[in-house]
């Protein structure tokens, strides 16, 4: 096949930890062709989604591991597949991105309209169950009582990513006010609340679904001593974890929607068994849980693109 990936530039990236490049690594591997593109590089014209393209190879080494060909303006439609892995924020140039990409005429994976509707952070509330009590609000005052009720939360932004922007907050905090007043943006900017999990110091699991399937074997990242976020770029540390059962049964329910939405690559987060977050921009893990179990959640992403739609 043919296949264009909408990435951030590829020459910033880690790719020992990077699940697009491992993407780029196994449809190599299975003879498609790849070239990438940035968002600055997409547009729309004449009724058609475009891209200034750039043939890539890459090899699985820590440096100079990619060498880019000639870029080219090329229709969407001229690929067999797009892949929409551009990272958050899911701000309104991301959103515009994904409303060019419904004109592609081609298959795009993640599907675009439905990474529009599946906010990372309000989409599981479809799966009220399995969270942690929340509040989404916008109001500090909403906020303080929320804090006031369950004693400790954590506060953070609906559109960013690895951890950014996110605060544990507790009552004795002399910060509170300027805070919540940062956060909300005086209250202009909506935010999520969730109790805080103390289950967080053994690990934030990452669990990974393809075409609605969880992978067997997931990633906890576990915080750094003085952090309370499991993100990698945040300092956390990455093990092996098994699924347990009840991680299994939450996968059950949430594959068939994600099936259904054309969301085929998904990284769900799970704090102590409770839903917090899922991800349908550019989720990591891949890298991870291939070097921990031997299962490469990109190779069945493939045979799934391969099968088509």
């Amino acid at each position: 096949m043919r296949v264009a990936v909408l990435m951030d530039p590829i020459a910033g990236i880690k790719p020992a930890k990077d699940s697009t490049f491992a993407m780029l690594l196994s449809a190599q591997a299975r003879g498609h062709e790849c070239w990438v593109f940035t968002l600055d590089q997409l547009s729309l014209h004449a009724g058609q989604a475009w891209g200034r393209v750039q043939p890539v190879r890459v090899e699985d080494v820590a440096e100079h591991f990619f060498q880019l060909g000639e870029a080219a303006d090329r229709p969407l439609a001229d690929f067999d597949c797009v892949l929409m892995r551009k990272d958050p924020p899911v701000d309104m140039d991301f959103l515009h991105a994904c409303q060019i990409l419904e004109h592609a005429g081609t298959w795009v994976v993640n599907d675009p309209a439905a990474i529009r509707l599946a906010n990372e952070k309000l989409f599981p509330l479809q799966f009220a169950r399995w969270l942690p009590p929340y509040l989404v609000s916008r109001d500090p005052a909403q906020l303080r009582e929320f804090l006031r009720e369950h004693g400790e939360i954590v506060v953070k932004p609906l559109a960013a990513r690895g951890g950014e922007g996110i605060f544990y907050l507790h009552g004795g905090d002399r910060n509170l006010g300027s805070i919540l007043e940062t956060i909300t943006g005086r209250g202009s900017h909506f935010v999520m609340a969730q109790r805080y999990l103390p289950e967080i110091r053994q690990g934030d699991k990452r669990i990974l679904l393809v075409d609605g399937e969880a992978i067997p074997g997931a990633m906890l990242r576990v915080p750094a001593a003085d952090d309370f976020r499991g993100n990698l770029v945040a300092g956390a540390q990455a093990v092996a974890a098994a699924l347990t059962p009840a991680e299994e049964e939450l996968c059950a329910e949430i594959g068939p929607e994600l099936r259904r939405m054309g969301l085929l690559f998904v990284g769900i987060d799970v704090i102590g068994g409770r839903l917090t977050e899922i991800n349908v921009t550019s989720p990591t893990g891949a890298r991870e849980i291939h070097r921990f179990f031997g299962v490469d959640a990109t190779v069945r992403l493939w045979e799934r693109i391969e099968a088509g739609r």
